[in-house]
């Protein structure tokens, strides 16, 4: 007989909806296309279309409004939020593992987000009424390497995938939290966390003019990506060493969103 003492289960990856690769495929092949139109010059007129909208739309205390809430979007007090929801989850269960989707939010979002804006080297609709107060037509195009890299990086919207990315993980964290507590998080309430800032962030940053609205569809479309990717992970089950304290297996994430 053969001796199966000390023989792991298989670690499988969490299941996402809608199941399945061709989905991330999806996303991914609608941020190349819609990328490749954009440098072809396509869409543009739906770009200016809405920006000017927004322009001639944006009375005071609505330029307020939507000024505090594209704060739900603003990537490093949300990592940090993420980052101390992690650490009390792990004190609270004494395991490593909750700290562990921060971490990987954090360098998901920092190696795809920051290098993709810096490669595509797109103005904001507002380089034409402040600096470095281009023509209007010379905002839209992508690949301006002739401008400084602070005048270029608004494709794609890192606050709609930042939002996207950390929200999901707060809502990640936030099932096994209350779990400690003997209470469940209603379905609800984290399906409104992880759409209702995204959404918000979406429409304020492109109503604000921080963004053109193929930015802030870019960023959707990668911030969905990066998402699924978070939440396959088996966080319960991903091998860590067993010299890391806190590292052993749980059953945390198995129920949670």
């Amino acid at each position: 007989m053969r001796n199966t003492a000390g023989v792991r289960e298989p670690v499988r990856l969490r299941p996402v909806r809608p199941a399945g690769w061709w989905y991330d495929a999806l996303l991914l092949a609608a941020l190349a296309g819609l990328t490749v139109a954009l440098t072809t010059h396509h869409l543009f007129g739906v770009d200016r279309a809405v920006a000017d909208w927004a322009e001639t739309h944006r009375p005071t205390v609505a330029y307020w409004l939507a000024r505090t809430l594209n704060l739900l979007g603003q990537g490093t007090p949300l990592t940090l939020i993420a980052a101390g929801l992690g650490v009390l989850v792990a004190i609270r269960i004494r395991s490593i593992r909750p700290i562990l989707p921060p971490v990987v939010g954090f360098v998901l979002t920092t190696f795809t987000i920051g290098p993709l804006k810096v490669w595509t080297a797109r103005p904001a609709p507002s380089a034409s009424i402040k600096e470095p107060f281009l023509a209007p037509e010379q905002t839209l195009p992508l690949f301006q390497e002739n401008l400084p890299l602070r005048f270029a990086q608004s494709y794609p919207s890192g606050h709609v995938a930042n939002a996207i990315v950390w929200y999901g993980v707060l809502a990640l964290l936030l099932a096994p939290l209350l779990r400690t507590y003997g209470r469940t998080v209603p379905p609800r309430l984290v399906l409104a966390i992880r759409v209702l800032p995204p959404l918000i962030v979406l429409c304020t940053t492109t109503y604000l003019g921080w963004h053109w609205l193929t930015d802030s569809v870019a960023g959707l479309l990668l911030g969905l990506f990066l998402d699924r990717l978070v939440h396959r992970v088996p966080w319960d089950d991903v091998p860590l060493p067993a010299r890391v304290p806190w590292s052993g297996r749980t059953r945390l994430f198995t129920s949670g969103p």
